[in-house]
């Protein structure tokens, strides 16, 4: 019996799917995470050919990488406040579906895939780990007797590693 080969499109598929999916999860945990970790991971790379002529290129610029990372420490601390509204709220819900969409969009282009596919797996992932995390940090502050800014700070650490893990540096 003769073993098919995959179709190229069906090998590059994880190479779109799974870190679009994996950055926005991020995003649904802290909504400018997905972003500053996809903006310095493009930053140290060169565009592929349907990225520079589109407009999701701005998530490339160095500049771009250095406001999302102020903007990202300071979620960070504000994630902790106790007059931050739940995640969950539709303000906050949006937000991180329109910044997964934004993540997922621009990981698909900058693999030479759909903008329209990306935008809808970063979407969608967003919003299912919004409410996954934001449950599932309520539950475990309730199980343990944890003050929820405490699992909070547990939670942003695994979000970093996270990230860390899904956008390596290149090699020099």
């Amino acid at each position: 019996m003769q073993s098919k080969k995959p179709s190229s499109r069906a090998a590059s598929r994880p190479a779109k799917f799974w870190p679009a999916l994996g950055l926005a999860a991020l995003t649904g945990a802290r909504a400018t995470t997905g972003p500053m970790f996809l903006a310095d991971y493009l930053s140290h790379r060169v565009l592929a050919p349907g990225m520079a002529s589109s407009p999701l290129r701005f998530l490339a610029r160095p500049g771009v990488a250095s406001v999302l990372k102020l903007l990202t420490a300071g979620e960070l601390v504000g994630d902790k406040l106790p007059t931050t509204e739940d995640r969950i709220v539709p303000q906050q819900l949006s937000t991180r579906a329109a910044s997964g969409a934004l993540v997922g969009a621009t990981w698909y282009k900058s693999q030479g895939g759909s903008a329209l596919k990306g935008a809808l797996v970063g979407g969608l992932g967003a919003v299912a780990a919004t409410f996954l995390t934001y449950y599932l940090r309520k539950n475990i502050s309730e199980k343990t007797g944890l003050n929820t800014s405490t699992v909070g700070a547990g939670e942003d650490a695994l979000v970093l590693a996270g990230g860390v893990a899904l956008t390596p540096r290149p090699q020099d």
